[in-house]
């Protein structure tokens, strides 16, 4: 029901963009632990500003279509006030989308690794291929990697779980839908707190008034909008 997830190591190669940013209490839980829905808001950030730290003048609009998270082995998710530094760069190009790899550290060590599948689009929310531009900034670095932009859309179990997940109008962003951090919020709801490793799959848009539900068991998770599944996400241990 899964596929493989690749985790590169960091490119010596090409665009590298650092930032840093400080754990803070909006974004942590009960016992001061970073939230999943607090890592892909930092990791939404940092893609952004990468972006727009290129300068390339566009109109297209990069949406995250599949984000993949795991903890180093023998790490421990940042806590509350911890800094972490995060490390992006690009691992890999398809003919419509791109593989963006991103590592967090904390004290200089490797906590956690991220490699998520972006696809730009236009203003009206369509796909479109990867342009010239694009290349000219990240072409060195995935000249020779060609990434896949096939995704596996997992069936609900008929033993799972179903409970109502009400949207709030702060979800909905610029461009219409729930923003992807939001949603990562349904996945901490249902988590396990020895959780490793998640991956989160958008098969579809949610939007401001669709009625959800929340499908989860012990590995797997769904939010379903009129029978179909719009976002899926699998957590390790």
């Amino acid at each position: 029901m899964t596929e493989e997830i690749e985790f590169i190591a960091l490119s010596e190669v090409g665009r590298r963009f650092h930032q840093e940013f400080t754990v803070r209490l909006g974004d942590v839980d009960a016992g001061g632990v970073l939230r999943l829905d607090g890592i892909a808001r930092y990791l939404q950030d940092i893609a952004t500003d990468d972006w727009q730290d290129t300068g390339v003048d566009s109109e297209d609009i990069w949406v995250v279509r599949r984000t993949s998270v795991r903890l180093v082995e023998g790490a421990r998710w940042p806590t509350y006030l911890q800094r972490m530094r995060l490390v992006t760069w690009c691992g890999g190009v398809g003919a419509a989308w791109a593989e963006r790899r991103t590592n967090v550290y904390v004290d200089d060590v490797l906590v956690v690794e991220a490699v998520a599948l972006w696809v730009p689009t236009d203003r009206s929310g369509h796909p479109v291929r990867m342009r010239a531009s694009f290349f000219a900034v990240y072409g060195e670095a995935v000249k020779d990697r060609k990434v896949s932009g096939r995704v596996v859309t997992p069936a609900v179990n008929e033993d799972a779980v179903l409970r109502e997940w009400t949207l709030r109008k702060s979800d909905v962003d610029i461009v219409g839908h729930v923003n992807n951090a939001a949603l990562w919020q349904a996945v901490h709801e249902v988590a396990t707190d020895d959780v490793r490793s998640v991956t989160v799959i958008h098969h579809g848009a949610v939007e401001w008034g669709d009625q959800v539900v929340l499908a989860h068991d012990s590995n797997f998770a769904w939010l379903v909008v009129d029978g179909q599944t719009r976002v899926s996400a699998h957590y390790g241990r």
